[in-house]
């Protein structure tokens, strides 16, 4: 689950994220924030409290760590789609049924909105194609209410099986070299 960035100067950079779907985001993220400085516009990441008007009420941090509850939160599960087994994730379905029962929200359009921003400020992350294209912007809402949108807590130990590519393999030949810097990818 490597990636290499090569800087202005020739200098390499290889990052290793915890699972395929991490490395993924981090590669998305990274090459929307180069497009960015290449146009000569500044790179900010946008917040979505700000963007849908989130009340201020409102605890994201608070809500995702009674999500996570072991005992009342929404339960992980092994997902199978496509020939491909999804362990330690959720659906969407799941996650607004629980906002409903928790009384964190009034109804499943409000569920939409505040599992919306959950998802945007990296509280959830979408798994497979179906909740990762809405992601990304293809479909009406970032976050779906359905039963094979998967998602999951990006610290919850998630991955997928059978979804390595060909593409993936890194050469040990470009690992040569000293150490200089070493620390944890983490988004927030």
């Amino acid at each position: 689950f490597v990636f290499k960035l090569t800087a202005a100067k020739q200098q390499d950079h290889f990052f290793q994220a915890a699972y395929l779907e991490e490395r993924d985001a981090w590669v998305r993220d990274i090459k929307k924030a180069i497009h960015c400085i290449d146009g000569g516009q500044r790179f900010a990441r946008k917040s979505t409290r700000k963007s849908i008007r989130l009340p201020e009420t409102i605890n994201l941090s608070a809500l995702y760590l009674s999500m996570k509850d072991p005992e009342k939160g929404i339960k992980e599960l092994k997902l199978e789609k496509d020939k491909k087994v999804f362990n330690h994730c959720f659906t969407g379905t799941s996650v607004i049924d629980w906002l409903v029962s928790s009384n964190s929200i009034r109804n499943r359009k409000e569920g939409l909105m505040l599992a919306s921003c959950l998802l945007s400020e990296g509280y959830l992350q979408p798994a497979g194609d179906t909740s990762k294209a809405a992601a990304e912007g293809l479909s009406d809402t970032p976050f779906l209410d359905l039963s094979d949108a998967y998602y999951y807590f990006p610290d919850s130990g998630f991955f997928c099986e059978e979804n390595s590519s060909d593409d993936d393999v890194v050469l040990k030949e470009e690992f040569r070299g000293i150490v200089v810097k070493q620390g944890c990818l983490l988004k927030q």
